[in-house]
């Protein structure tokens, strides 16, 4: 029996620190995880799970839209936003439950209060101090609001979820995902929406023509953007209104004004200056390809460590961890590939490569695209559009990049994503039957690459 408590000490049990604890714990090992403010972390509370309730919630306004065009007569429809927020609350109350649950029946030692480390084999919690052969750090991240007159008075998309009233008028700041998504919410929950960003494009990072077709598509929705604009200084009006003036001079007069512009690891008052770690100038925690830091005893996942900050990376990250500690070695964690999604209005997926970088790594790059206007509209007369783009290795003829924009575009993803992961052909493509009438079809039938017209 080891001279410690404990085999491992988790602080933080959101998706990575939960994951492991649990897997560590069924391997046999004694476990405890310390959590100082809600089990399931960002994406239970303050994320994922309550961001997609409420993008459902906004994309109700268009399937209302569009049920005249198939005989639905709906009139007198009214969204109330306490309905929602309370019906969330409990979603997310009955998760926290859930969570909790299976930490327990795993076996999980679980700690309520901020751990703090001591040394590197022992952290306080409260008024008392724990050994453990070796610590996880999975504290997560916090959204940030740079400092700039007037600052105190944005919100982030923390406050975003419990206001109590929704605004007439927003102005939202940051055109990454948050932004684009809660720009989505807002609009379709009916509020006048402002999405100001200070680069020229939204969704940086992604393929070209997604990032310009989702501008199209959230301007044809209403939402007003405003490009290479940055906030100088806010001023309180009173406790409902603000104005928002830009460095171009251009101002808006809203009663909410959200920030979207970042995050950083919550490692406050975390004890870092009690061990070897040294955080990195964006505040992420070095580690190597098996997580561990420079203290050889403390590990880190999650957003903490600065890979793609997405729930099922700190997961699989969670899990590969503990497995690799408590039961046999483990391969490194592939982060090429990664399918990831924009819950907007209209959704956004991809996994592989944009087409610039594409041209980039491959001497010859085909391109296969299409834009249409979904079955779904066809009764309505919406304008939506909805745009696919495979991007292929002409020379080898393998799959190296899938794109979206449209209706379950996120759902359709995922399973894209399996047959890039597994090296499909575009022949591997055309040879597939698709499923008639469907989107997802779309993506085995083209034919002419884009490039050749």
């Amino acid at each position: 029996m080891s001279e410690y408590a404990f085999d491992l000490f988790v602080i933080g049990a959101g998706s990575g620190g939960v994951r492991a604890s649990r897997t560590a714990a069924q391997l046999g090992a004694r476990v405890a995880v310390a959590e100082e403010r809600y089990l399931g972390g960002t994406c239970v509370n303050v994320g994922c799970v309550p961001k997609k309730l409420l993008m459902y919630s906004a994309h109700y306004r268009d399937l209302l839209q569009l049920a005249a065009g198939f005989g639905w007569d709906i009139k007198h429809a009214r969204f109330d936003w306490k309905t929602l927020r309370k019906n969330k609350d409990q979603e997310i109350t009955r998760l926290n439950q859930v969570y909790h649950n299976l930490l327990i029946n795993a076996g999980v030692t679980l700690l309520e209060g901020h751990a703090h480390i001591v040394n590197p084999h022992c952290v306080k919690v409260g008024e008392k101090i724990y050994t453990t052969e070796r610590i996880l750090i999975a504290t997560g991240g916090h959204p940030v609001v740079p400092e700039f007159s007037g600052s105190e008075h944005a919100i982030t998309s923390n406050e975003a979820f419990y206001l109590d009233e929704l605004p007439e008028k927003i102005l939202i700041v940051g055109g990454g995902y948050i932004g684009v998504e809660f720009s989505g919410i807002f609009n379709g929950l009916g509020v006048e929406t402002h999405l100001c960003h200070r680069g020229d494009a939204l969704l940086k990072g992604f393929d070209q023509d997604i990032r310009q077709m989702i501008a199209e598509e959230l301007t044809k929705k209403g939402v007003q953007l405003h490009f290479n604009t940055d906030i100088a200084r806010i001023e309180k009006v009173d406790d409902n209104h603000f104005t928002a003036y830009a460095n171009d001079g251009h101002e808006w007069h809203v009663n909410k004004v959200m920030f979207a512009t970042g995050r950083s690891p919550n490692l406050t008052n975390l004890g870092l200056e009690n061990t070897a770690i040294q955080p990195n100038k964006n505040g992420t925690i070095k580690v190597d390809q098996h997580y561990q830091t420079i203290e050889p005893s403390i590990y880190a996942v999650g957003d903490v460590v600065g890979h793609l900050a997405l729930t099922p990376i700190a997961l699989a990250e969670g899990m590969i961890l503990a497995r690799h500690l408590f039961d046999k070695p483990q391969h490194a964690l592939s982060y090429q590939d990664i399918p990831t999604a924009v819950f907007s209005q209209p959704p956004v997926a991809s996994v592989g490569l944009a087409e610039a970088d594409a041209r980039e790594k491959y001497a010859a790059v085909d391109v296969y695209q299409t834009r249409f206007k979904p079955m779904a509209f066809s009764l309505s007369d919406t304008d939506e559009r909805t745009f696919i783009k495979l991007l292929v290795d002409r020379h080898t003829d393998k799959v190296i990049g899938c794109h979206m924009l449209g209706p379950d575009a996120a759902e359709i993803m995922q399973g894209l994503a399996v047959a890039l992961t597994a090296g499909a052909t575009k022949n591997d493509f055309d040879r597939t039957i698709g499923i008639h009438p469907t989107l997802a079809e779309e993506f085995v039938t083209l034919r002419k690459p884009h490039n050749a017209m």
